[in-house]
């Protein structure tokens, strides 16, 4: 599945200035990775959006936001915001902010052992 490569750029945009951010293809979309977590990706024309456990009921409250339930199965502290809720960069500069911010708060991720 296709995902909107204008959003992707746009989010690129945003992260610039970031420090270690990666890009991976996963979930026939693209996540955007900070310190080696996905903090925000595009699916279809959609962001997913990490907001974190606490953030999660808020961030359900707010105009264009989904429950993100990418297999049937509800991703608690993700959610969807459709195209019509980030259509201005402040909209998607605040959504991709609050991601960022929230896996800034996490612990630093464990070397993976080579098997």
């Amino acid at each position: 599945m296709a995902y909107d490569e204008g959003l992707a750029q746009r989010i690129r945009e945003v992260v610039v200035d970031y420090p270690t951010i990666a890009e991976k293809k996963m979930f026939g979309g693209i996540a955007f990775m900070l310190h080696d977590y996905m903090f925000c990706g595009v699916i279809d024309d959609r962001l997913m959006a990490r907001v974190g456990p606490d953030n999660y009921a808020d961030a359900l409250t707010r105009p264009h936001v989904e429950k993100m339930d990418f297999t049937g199965r509800e991703m608690k502290g993700y959610v969807y915001v459709d195209a019509t809720g980030i259509e201005e960069d402040d909209s998607l500069q605040q959504w991709v902010t609050r991601c960022a911010d929230f896996v800034q708060t996490l612990p630093p991720k464990k070397p993976k052992q080579k098997k």
